[in-house]
């Protein structure tokens, strides 16, 4: 089922900001075995905006989502959020911080509703005791209360209010890429990975992706995606950054990355198409 909507309203995730410096990838490297996955790569992620991130296959994208993340630990290098290193923090932390991650192969609650996975989400930004869980407390009804609305009012934002009670597994999956960053969007992230969002989908379905991720970073949500269709990427992206074979082989607008001769050279094999490598 693809959604009818053609621009989405997103109400304000955080407060909009003065463009700063959220990410910054410092140095980062990370070998497995013999093999520098990531070699001292450095890259910052201005808030407010949309980042991509490209390259062919191997060329150590994943490693570097995961480094940022915080699913993989660097060899070397550091990985700073909102001016703070990171570097060190577990997954939860960082989540904690304002870092969300959306995911090429998606992480889904068969068992729940999809009102209750995005329930999953927006209950990462509180904090309540063993005891006030356990015994249902006024404070934990109220939490439970504010995330029902508040996933609600993202189900309808993204197209998905007609799936508000059906379970994930009987959600087409092109719904499931959207259910997924209503979960992430719920937590009220600063910064929101988005590894390949379009995979998987059709050009109606593209198109839907491409005008939800615009509207994310309108209403002051920064996006740093993973994404191999071009077309998407050269028609949203505001800056982008190409690794090969582990390295920043080059960073700029989409014009830049389209005229460069070592990206055409080591990726793009003669000019920038939709392609997947």
């Amino acid at each position: 089922m693809t959604s009818s909507i053609v621009r989405l309203r997103l109400e304000p995730m955080i407060a909009p900001q003065p463009s700063h410096r959220l990410l910054e990838i410092r140095n980062l490297s990370r070998a497995f075995g013999g093999v520098k996955a990531v070699n001292d790569v450095s890259f910052v992620v201005t808030a407010g905006r949309i980042h991509a991130l490209i390259g062919p296959n191997g060329a150590g994208k994943t490693t570097l989502f995961n480094l940022v993340a915080g699913v993989v630990r660097p060899s070397a290098g550091q990985v700073l959020l909102d001016e703070r290193d990171v570097t060190d923090l577990p997954t939860a932390e960082r989540a904690q911080a304002g870092l969300q991650r959306t995911f090429q192969n998606l992480q889904t609650f068969s068992e729940l509703t999809a009102l209750e996975s995005v329930m999953v989400g927006a209950h990462l930004r509180s904090e309540p005791s063993f005891l006030k869980a356990l015994f249902n407390t006024p404070a934990i009804r109220q939490a439970n209360a504010e995330a029902r609305d508040r996933a609600e009012m993202l189900l309808q934002r993204v197209g998905l209010d007609t799936f508000r009670d059906s379970r994930s597994d009987a959600m087409p999956y092109g719904a499931l890429k959207r259910l997924d960053i209503a979960r992430a969007l719920a937590a009220e992230p600063k910064l929101l990975l988005m590894d390949e969002p379009a995979a998987g989908l059709n050009p109606a379905e593209t198109a839907t992706m491409r005008d939800l991720i615009a509207d994310i970073a309108l209403q002051g949500v920064t996006v740093l995606l993973v994404e191999h269709d071009m077309k998407l990427v050269m028609s949203i992206a505001e800056t982008i950054v190409v690794l090969d074979q582990g390295q920043k082989l080059a960073e700029g607008t989409p014009d830049e990355i389209r005229r460069s001769p070592e990206v055409i050279r080591a990726y793009l094999g003669g000019g920038i198409r939709r392609r997947r490598s």
